[in-house]
């Protein structure tokens, strides 16, 4: 399933050559935009999962951003490890993380990073679905959009648009049910896959991280064995016209 939908109409051969950007879609317009009149109106909805999403807000003196991530309100637990001093591990506690065992407190590679995400609330998100088939045969392609409504007014400071929340046979519409802090600018490059992205700054005495050790090797090796591609843009200038 790939995100940013590909129209079951689009006629090239290479569902890359779209050239609008069809990540989101915004619900005011949605009968508008033939590429998601369509599936909607063959019923294709769905509910999108994801542990939160980021959106960067912009200084109203100056042009230096800052992110912010953005999650359903987690329920606490009364399993607490070890914390060995770890902020990341303090944070996590505090806000319901269940981790596998103590030595996860101390975790310091992306399969131990992945174990304390146990007892995450998921943020449940609107979406519409299409499958696109080849012209010339092949495997079909699943593709999705997020649908956006306009912000709440927690978020209306960050961002004028927000993803609404997915409750079944009922209209689309913002949710007061979400919550959010000030992250590290480390989640600027799409190659940071650490704790250091979540971490609020309080937590952080305010300072930018550094990569760790083991975080350095991890950058290293990725640049080293990943094939070469173009950077990919962050989503806080993800807003476009989307085809007719």
């Amino acid at each position: 399933m790939r995100w940013g939908l590909v129209p079951s109409w689009f006629k090239e051969a290479d569902p890359s050559k779209l050239q609008y950007n069809t990540s989101n879609c915004r619900s005011d317009t949605i009968m508008e935009k033939r590429s998601f009149k369509v599936p909607l109106g063959k019923g294709r909805r769905c509910v999108v999962l994801a542990d939160g999403f980021y959106e960067w807000q912009r200084g109203q003196r100056t042009n230096r951003t800052q992110p912010y991530f953005i999650y359903f309100p987690q329920v606490k637990t009364e399993k607490y490890p070890t914390c060995r001093g770890k902020a990341a591990a303090e944070y996590l506690i505090y806000h319901g993380f269940c981790f596998q065992s103590e030595s996860l407190a101390a975790a310091d590679g992306p399969e131990d990073w992945e174990k304390v995400w146990d007892n995450w609330r998921p943020l449940t998100m609107a979406g519409l679905f299409d499958c696109w088939e080849p012209p010339e045969g092949g495997d079909c392609l699943y593709s999705y959009t997020i649908i956006t409504v306009d912000s709440c007014k927690g978020l209306n400071g960050i961002h004028h648009r927000q993803v609404s929340a997915q409750e079944a046979l009922k209209l689309i519409h913002p949710t007061e049910n979400i919550t959010f802090h000030r992250v590290s600018s480390v989640v600027n490059s799409s190659r940071n896959n650490t704790p250091e992205c979540l971490l609020p700054l309080r937590l952080l005495g305010r300072k930018e991280l550094k990569a760790s050790g083991s975080s350095q090797k991890m950058l290293q090796w990725l640049a080293t064995k990943s094939p070469k591609k173009q950077d990919t843009k962050t989503p806080q200038k993800a807003e476009s016209d989307m085809p007719q």
